[in-house]
């Protein structure tokens, strides 16, 4: 599914050159479950968006299902992650002003789901998510484990290929982020490729394969030893 050849990305301002990515070279299969572990700075979050199609590579070349992403326009790139990316992040990202159900439905509204379809399609994905009794409530009023299942709901109402998580029970206790996890798990069962980056070994052990960053560089990748019962 995606494919990085000598990926670098340069930041550069009047004084000082920053490397945040130097020659990453990864390649994930469909259907994988793969995390993303380093330090603070060694380059996740810059890893993250240029999978994502939100950020651009200095140099090299990416390839999402065979297709040349790094020859294309932002136009291009932006179709492209509308119809195949969805992302989850640690600060849930959920609009105060609208309800759980407009919330999950805005993705479907960006790419023009006809109305009758958008209603099923929410409610199909609260459902999965047990919070379809929630769906008229508001951010503000759900537990932060809530906010988060609204947030995954809100990635898998397009129905990804590629689900995208930064952190995604940064912000939860133990027990919460532990039913992430597995809510997680159970998605890449059913089919969806999930690419995480993480702090947490626990939350990496759920994962099939993990992969280290440090100074912008791959120093390992290695297949994941279950932590959790």
């Amino acid at each position: 599914m995606i494919q990085l050849n000598e990926i670098s990305k340069l930041f550069l301002t009047e004084e000082i050159e920053t490397t945040a990515l130097n020659k990453v070279n990864i390649t994930i299969k469909k259907g994988e479950f793969v995390s993303i572990m380093g330090p603070s700075g060694c380059g996740k979050s810059t890893l993250l968006n240029i999978l994502g199609l939100i950020d651009t590579p200095s140099s090299g070349e990416y390839h999402f299902n065979e297709a040349p992403v790094h020859s294309m326009s932002e136009k291009q790139r932006s179709v492209l992650r509308k119809m195949n990316i969805s992302f989850i992040f640690q600060s849930f990202n959920l609009i105060d002003e609208l309800s759980v159900f407009e919330n999950v439905e805005l993705p479907l509204i960006y790419t023009k789901v006809k109305a009758s379809e958008r209603k099923k399609r929410v409610e199909e994905v609260l459902e999965k998510m047990n919070m379809m009794h929630r769906k008229s409530h508001f951010p503000q009023q759900l537990s932060g484990g809530q906010q988060q299942r609204v947030a995954i709901a809100r990635a898998l109402v397009n129905k990804p290929a590629l689900i995208l998580a930064d952190e995604p029970t940064g912000n939860l206790d133990s027990v919460n982020g532990e039913e992430v996890m597995e809510q997680l798990t159970k998605l890449n069962a059913e089919g969806t490729t999930i690419i995480m980056v993480t702090h947490s070994s626990r939350d990496a052990s759920f994962s099939d394969r993990t992969i280290k960053l440090l100074d912008g560089k791959v120093i390992s990748e290695n297949q994941t030893v279950a932590l959790h019962a």
